[in-house]
């Protein structure tokens, strides 16, 4: 690829020689541009599930995680693009780069807070209900703001300033959480993965989403080379081997951190496992009271995930290759890893490095590509039976670890210490008589949000109502949510420990002067 290709336009048309990057593809520069931001390196210290402290074991943080959906989807590109039988597939819908797959891996989780997915949920509540944010918060558009807006490592302090083949690929949920594009892929009969809404929140707009209201221009640059290739809500094909990839490092090491740890007890998902695998006929005739009735029976919550995936994912779901799958999975994991618990030993090392081998290599064997998908898939998908294999990998992740009462005890600690540093922050923000002082870091996300709400107001003030219905007026109303999301963006980039470090100062929990949480 050259400079004058459209898909490696970037935003301010700068040349790459003058920018002193060391690549020369321009798709290698948003590689390297990715892999050297800071807010690539503090991934190193967010959790993935639970911090490596607390499990006094070497565990997937972050930024392990990125480089394996990374290693993932830049092999998965580098097979697609040697078969022929593709290849005019792959360039009618607009290009399959192993540099842009790789590049938009490292980047997709840049946006990830502290603590996790149970972080996302709580900045997003205090987004939407404190400060009146109608985007609320989502990783994967803080991932998009960071690359376009808030990293200042880019030639012109704004963003990394990407392709628009990387920032089309970082896009997995191309649309806002409420107004674009229009009509919405939420309004689909069928909304694709991720648009719907929370049925637990109607009418708080789409579950997951990729870019807020102040990133939408790049959307629209981004995806404008794809306009007739792509209907607005599907993703690129290089954004759907980034999802796949890391559907497929999500599956495996997670199983893996929890087998070390001793968390996934091979007697629990034996039981589960076998008895479904033993009583399937009998499972699939019992009404859904009496399936949640004996919910804590082994088998009972695997022949839930079933029916799960025929409500949801009937384009592809078999009953067969389920339960080859759960066969599968048994054998590999319950007969195989799990057999032995580990013990720290090189044969234990080795059983782990063996289990997770295998699997990624056959599951990024099994990716294929396909020209029609449904909305509920993109056009790079895993062969049936690996798909069914990933959901039942999944699985076990989420009904022997996720569902724990004493991760969800932990989690709450880490819920209430965000809303606390939150609510610190917001009221350091508002002190008039401590404004000089407020961290520096701080006070420039105040200053480019406020540019960003104060331009929005005027040109497209629909796009800003929140819950209440209402559209902000008047400069307090867009000071209000510039603060908000500020104080958002400046709590989403810190570590674990940097966040209960700023906690503790803000509280006067502890007698240290210095904290390196200051600095950002």
């Amino acid at each position: 690829m050259h400079s004058e290709d459209p898909r490696a336009q970037r935003r301010s048309g700068g040349d790459t020689a003058v920018q002193a990057d060391l690549a020369t593809s321009p798709f290698r520069v948003d590689r390297d541009r990715v892999a050297g931001s800071p807010f690539f390196s503090r991934l190193g210290g967010v959790t993935q599930v639970v911090s490596s402290t607390g499990s006094g074991l070497l565990v997937h943080n972050r930024l392990t995680h990125s480089l394996k959906v990374a290693q993932a989807a830049r092999a998965i590109a580098e097979r697609l693009n040697t078969r022929p039988e593709v290849a005019n597939l792959l360039d009618k819908l607009g290009g399959c780069d192993p540099d842009v797959v790789e590049a938009a891996a490292l980047g997709h989780d840049l946006g990830h807070p502290p603590f996790g997915h149970l972080g996302e949920q709580v900045l997003d509540r205090l987004a939407r209900h404190r400060f009146g944010l109608a985007d609320g918060f989502e990783g994967n558009a803080q991932s998009f703001r960071i690359v376009t807006t808030t990293d200042v490592r880019g030639p012109s302090a704004v963003g990394l300033d990407l392709t628009v083949a990387v920032r089309a690929a970082m896009l997995k949920y191309p649309w806002t959480r409420l107004s674009h594009p229009t009509p919405h892929p939420r309004e689909l009969p069928e909304p694709p993965r991720g648009a719907a809404e929370p049925p637990d929140a109607p009418g708080t707009g789409s579950a997951k989403f990729s870019a807020y209201v102040t990133e939408l221009e790049d959307v629209v640059q981004a995806r404008a080379f794809y306009g007739g290739r792509l209907e607005p809500w599907q993703q690129t094909v290089e954004a759907s081997v980034m999802d796949t990839a890391d559907d497929i490092a999500y599956a495996i090491h997670d199983v893996e951190d929890f087998y070390r740890v001793g968390v996934l007890q091979h007697a629990t998902v034996s039981a589960e496992l076998n008895s479904w695998l033993g009583h399937a006929v009998e499972l699939a005739g019992l009404s859904a009271a009496e399936l949640a009735a004996q919910q804590r029976r082994p088998g009972r919550s695997l022949e839930e995930l079933r029916r799960r995936l025929h409500a949801k994912d009937s384009w592809t779901v078999d009953d067969d290759a389920f339960a080859r799958a759960v066969a599968k999975v048994r054998a590999e994991l319950v007969d195989g890893l799990l057999a032995i618990p580990f013990d720290g030993s090189v044969e234990a090392e080795q059983a782990v490095a063996g289990f997770s081998a295998r699997w990624t290599r056959r599951l990024v064997d099994a990716v294929g590509v396909i020209e029609e998908p449904t909305t509920r898939s993109g056009h790079v998908v895993l062969a049936v039976p690996q798909w069914h294999e990933v959901q039942v990998l999944k699985f076990v992740h989420r009904r022997f670890v996720l569902l724990r009462p004493d991760l969800a005890l932990h989690q709450r600690g880490q819920a209430r210490l965000l809303t606390a540093l939150v609510e610190a922050l917001e009221q350091w923000a508002t002190d008039r008589h401590e404004a000089n002082r407020l961290p520096r870091r701080l006070h420039d996300l105040v200053e480019l949000a406020g540019a960003e709400y104060a331009r929005i107001a005027r040109t497209d003030p629909a796009v800003l109502v929140g819950a209440t219905g209402d559209a902000p007026s008047g400069p307090d109303a867009v000071r209000t949510l510039a603060r908000g999301r500020a104080v958002v963006d400046f709590v989403a980039s810190l570590t674990d420990n940097q966040a209960a470090a700023l906690l503790d100062g803000l509280s006067g929990r502890t007698g240290q002067l210095w904290t390196d949480a200051f600095v950002l």
